[in-house]
């Protein structure tokens, strides 16, 4: 067995990303639906030429080819967790259709999740129009009230409290597909004709559900055409055609009946080759309670986990914490690296979390954020948006006279605004995020080790205080406090992660200001609820002192006369601030996901994070830096749909940018470079998937 300081002792510090790798990440800009209606009110693809549903009526077609060609409601009954995938979703009558037999089924599962690829959606015009006087219309107003921008990638929406999850996979299926990660009961293949798209109905498409397919996954489609039935066997379903509804003379049915089991694509922390037990009990301890640790833990209970919070301060802070907030907002950045994806990713989910949130409860504000651009000139700005193509509800270019008009400030820049970005109160968040149910919190207690114990017949963590007392007890265990996840690791013998921890201060006034929305650029600023304002912040390294400075307070306040051109009162003692620390890894990505395991048996693929074996049931949320508010939810969802074995909310290349065994794999590639041998098996190929 190899241990794995030598590999991670090596590493913390940021590595050039491969190039391969680099175009494996991209994402392709989205280009909407073009739909026409026919006299009949039928929707029609120019672009396709074919139809979006038959004569017999969308919801008709949904029901005797989809639902019943996948045996649902009846096969769902009494299940925690059912997943259906979809190819096409098209103008989403087969969701409504499904999301209506689940409402009104007594029997239904306590969560549905519902995966569906299309690299052409629509609009949200157009989907009010195709569903305008359709049945189901209260359940369209609601997809339609929370249509995410247009923009290439996974959108996760929630319905109906979080009981069915919506994973939008915006982009072509041939190349997102793989990037996905779930395991599904029910497939719909519900692509155009395949004479009229051929790449949703592709081989490699259908081999690739194939090994999403959950042990008796079902799949229907309208097609009957031999390529399709061909390439279904070929992915191991047995198919059969069935007579078809209306002037349908056939449909087709399979169940999937592999000869051989391949290696699954499945959610779960285990890698293939590595068995978890079979029924573990749903519990779950989280040790810390910042914005990953609630993240995490509110996640959890989501998906009906009982979780335990252990925090080493107490919960309820105090009158000057409560005033603290922070933005959130993505950023535009020409090389689609992961950092700009993440954010990406991170704004929208947490913009849509925000959008259920009483504003009252959780003060925040989703009305929009300027970031002031002081390189790149109008002409660029946009040219980089077209590129990318970001539509105009995710980020606009606006010039310096727009920019200040919104900001209700002189700004002498152009800036970036982004419709759906603001600010929230963090402790306000945290607080909302552990008071839901199934969450039960210590605080008030430090956890100083980690040990295992046998639990029933399950081997579960023990969290242990300074006397070796067992504070919690539990087969999961998430270290989402910062760097004293090192300690812990360290408890266990596991090697520890090089952190770096920096001291930052934000600073406060209370005063009538003009300020409209919040700025962002060389620091940041945002107006206050009532009066007052909050601007910030500094960067110490290796700085402890807790106390604010007045120092700090003068930097900070320089950034805002540069920002927008506002001043502080004149007297200092009108000045109030906040300490806190960020805490960053080499390459100023998170640590999310399971840990790897303590040692590596020789001749153990090192090229891919996603191979490498596990330490069974212990997991990292930690390392968030500055944008903890941006990418704590979605990332707190990861975590907890990787123990939970629920569809991944990220593609594949950001679970691996963002997974704690990346950097075995850069130390792997280092070592393998010095040595001046090949690269680690596959580092420089993508695995089929």
């Amino acid at each position: 067995m190899v241990p794995l300081v030598l590999l991670v002792c090596v590493l913390g510090r940021g590595t050039r990303t491969h190039g391969a790798e680099k175009r494996r990440m991209a994402t392709q800009p989205i280009e909407p639906a073009r739909i026409e209606w026919d006299a009949d009110g039928v929707p029609r693809s120019p672009a396709f030429g074919d139809v979006y549903h038959a004569r017999i009526g969308a919801q008709a077609q949904a029901r005797a080819v989809f639902l019943d060609g996948n045996g649902l409601p009846r096969r769902w009954a009494g299940c925690c967790d059912f997943t259906i995938a979809e190819t096409g979703l098209g103008l989403a009558h087969n969701l409504l259709a499904t999301w209506a037999a689940w409402r009104t089924d007594p029997a239904r599962p306590a969560r549905l999740h519902y995966v569906s690829i299309d690299a052409h959606p629509p609009r949200r015009e157009d989907l009010e129009r195709a569903h305008r006087d359709q049945p189901h219309a209260e359940l369209a107003a609601q997809l339609v009230q929370a249509w995410p921008p247009l923009v290439g990638g996974l959108h996760r929406l929630d319905f109906e409290n979080g009981a069915l999850r919506l994973l939008l996979a915006f982009g072509d299926v041939q190349e997102l597909l793989p990037q996905l990660v779930f395991s599904a009961d029910a497939f719909y293949l519900d692509g155009f004709a395949p004479d009229r798209n051929p790449r949703m109905w592709d081989p490699r498409v259908l081999k690739a559900l194939g090994r999403r397919a959950a042990p008796g996954a079902t799949a229907a489609t309208w097609s009957v055409a031999r390529s399709v039935r061909d390439g279904l066997a070929s992915a191991g379903f047995v198919c059969e055609r069935v007579a078809g509804p209306g002037a349908k003379r056939q449909t087709l049915r399979a169940h999937h009946a592999p000869r051989h089991r391949s290696s699954p694509v499945t959610p779960q922390s285990a890698p293939p080759g590595l068995a978890r037990p079979p029924s573990p009990p749903r519990r779950a301890i989280v040790v810390g309670a910042g914005l990953a640790g609630a993240s995490c833990a509110a996640a959890l209970a989501a998906l009906g986990w009982e979780v335990t919070v252990i925090e080493r301060r107490a919960v309820q802070p105090d009158a000057g914490q409560a005033r603290l907030a922070g933005i959130l907002h993505a950023t535009v950045h020409a090389a689609e690296n992961p950092h700009a994806r993440l954010l990406r990713a991170g704004a929208l989910y947490t913009s849509r979390l925000l959008a259920g949130l009483d504003a009252q409860r959780v003060p925040h504000d989703r009305s929009g954020l300027l970031r002031i651009e002081q390189v790149l000139g109008l002409t660029a700005m946009q040219e980089r948006i077209d590129a990318l193509g970001l539509p105009a509800d995710f980020v606009q270019a606006l010039d310096a006279a727009s920019a200040s008009a919104r900001a209700g400030v002189a700004i002498d820049h152009p800036a970036w605004y982004y419709p759906g970005a603001g600010w929230i109160a963090p402790l306000a968040f945290i607080a909302d995020r552990l008071a839901q149910p199934g969450i039960r919190c210590i605080a008030g207690s430090t956890v100083h080790a980690l040990a295992r114990a046998q639990g029933g017949s399950h081997d579960e963590w023990q969290a242990l205080d300074g006397e070796g007392r067992v504070l919690a007890q539990a087969p999961e265990l998430v270290l989402a406090n910062a760097e004293q996840a090192n300690t812990l690791l360290a408890s266990i013998g596991a090697p520890v992660f090089a952190l770096s921890r920096e001291r930052g201060q934000a600073s406060r006034f209370d005063a009538s200001v003009p300020l409209r929305c919040a700025l962002a650029g060389d620091g940041y600023v945002l107006p206050l609820p009532g009066a007052g304002l909050l601007c910030g912040a500094t960067r110490s390294p290796d700085d402890d002192d807790p106390m604010p400075r007045e120092a700090d307070h003068r930097a900070n306040f320089e950034r805002l006369s540069r920002l927008c051109g506002l001043r502080p009162p004149v007297d200092p003692a009108a000045w109030q601030g906040h300490v806190g620390w960020r805490v960053h890894t080499g390459d100023r990505l998170p640590l999310a996901g399971p840990l790897p395991a303590r040692s590596i048996a020789p001749g153990t693929r090192l090229d891919q994070a996603r191979l490498l074996p596990r330490e069974r049931g212990l997991h990292l949320a930690c390392a968030f830096g500055s944008r903890a508010l941006t990418l704590a939810p979605l990332l707190g969802e990861l975590v907890a749909a990787r123990i939970a074995g629920t569809p991944l909310p990220l593609e594949q290349s950001l679970i691996d940018a963002v997974d704690p065994g990346r950097f075995i794999v850069r130390a792997a590639r280092a070592a393998s470079a010095l040595a001046g041998l090949s690269p680690p098996m596959g580092a420089t190929r993508n695995r089929a998937a």
